[in-house]
């Protein structure tokens, strides 16, 4: 049975379909799929946006698994504020005394994010503390680092010293070292201070060693995958595009575009790129440092498939030169050509060029026959 094709994909050519420029068989050819199947995602998608009305059995069971989900939703709010009711510990903060009710009732069934919810609490703060319980001396080191950052976001000339002198006056204790140690951590430094480096920024540790050295080869398909992000401008703003490459056939794999370059949008380029592979165990998956390549969703989605990381040097862009010169030819082929007045505008052109230029009538170099 083939494998379904990733939501982003289908939105993007029911997308291209919906701007009538060539018939549906040819659309349905350029991308690789059939001209039924691209019907069919074109009638649902009517649906779905209102354009044609559903049958009266879908609409009835959309109804019926939305009036299941909100009484689910409901006798679980309902049981946090039954469970809730009476907690009180007199000296201690809200957030600590209601961590083990949130604990204990994750353990019931449930779901931290709905008892968060009904109990106006972080989630955040909650999984540090399920990781390390605060103490009395951290609470009272986090007592000062709040104090000191009023201070710092109310007077940013202040310096360490006068910062202290500012907690201590609003009743907190702490000597002038400790002081000097929280704003160093968080760089509270005053605006009068040295400039400390280029904006204050270094670049992140890597995450992975480079295990390709700049030898962009492999013997077969999902051995080796180069990612990267790119951006351009349009008159609505910035349009980030993250793309995936199997080195063996230069083929882009997976792709995600956004408005944000948040880290998920390497996640969802990699989760299009293994739903389109299926079985990638084992494959080195090489990019630059970018945080978003370093932040804690790409690497659990690394380990989530099976995934080996791999990362070049601190602005070296021969590390990743195979990935470049993807972007480059996109540059040139796309992006470059005229001024774009939308980000919808450039996002079909991108996953045109990529799906019917690039893909199916650019000869690539080496000779190979790709899997997808």
């Amino acid at each position: 049975m083939p494998r379904a094709h990733p939501r982003e994909f289908r939105e993007d050519v029911v997308a291209v379909a919906r701007k009538g420029e060539a018939p549906i068989a040819e659309i349905a050819k350029d991308f690789g799929i059939s001209e039924s199947c691209l019907r069919n995602w074109l009638h649902v998608a009517d649906v779905e946006d209102g354009h044609r009305p559903a049958s009266a059995a879908v609409v009835e069971s959309a109804e019926i698994r939305e009036l299941k989900r909100r009484n689910r939703l409901l006798e679980q709010e309902n049981e946090v504020l039954l469970s809730g009711c009476g907690v009180s510990v007199a000296g201690e903060p809200a957030g600590k005394m209601m961590y083990p009710l949130v604990r204990e009732l994750a353990v019931d069934g449930i779901p931290v994010t709905v008892t968060c919810r009904v109990l106006k609490l972080a989630r955040q703060p909650y999984y540090r503390w399920l990781t390390d319980p605060v103490g009395d001396r951290e609470l009272e080191q986090a007592y000062v680092a709040n104090a000191l950052f009023d201070a710092h976001h109310d007077d940013p000339e202040f310096g360490y010293r006068l910062l202290a002198d500012e907690v201590r006056a609003s009743g907190h204790t702490g000597c002038d070292r400790t002081v000097w140690r929280i704003c160093a951590a968080n760089q509270w430094w005053s605006a009068f201070g040295k400039k400390r480096g280029k904006n204050g920024k270094k670049p992140g540790p890597p995450a992975h060693d480079d295990l390709v050295e700049r030898q962009f080869s492999a013997d077969r398909a999902n051995q080796l995958w180069l990612t990267d992000i790119t951006e351009h401008w349009t008159d609505q703003g910035k349009l980030y595009l993250c793309a995936i490459k199997d080195v063996w056939s230069n083929r882009i794999v997976g792709y995600s575009i956004s408005d944000r370059m948040k880290s998920r949008i390497a996640v969802d380029a990699l989760a299009m790129a293994v739903a389109r592979r299926g079985q990638v165990a084992g494959c080195i998956v090489h990019s630059d440092r970018g945080s978003q390549f370093r932040s804690r969703k790409f690497l659990a989605a690394l380990r989530e498939h099976g995934l080996v990381g791999s990362m070049g040097q601190v602005a070296s862009a021969g590390d990743n030169a195979a990935m470049e010169s993807f972007f480059a030819l996109l540059q040139k082929n796309v992006l470059n050509r005229h001024r774009w007045n939308t980000r919808h505008e450039l996002r079909l052109a991108i996953i045109t060029w990529i799906e019917r230029s690039y893909h199916r009538r650019r000869r690539q170099a080496a000779s190979t026959i790709d899997p997808d």
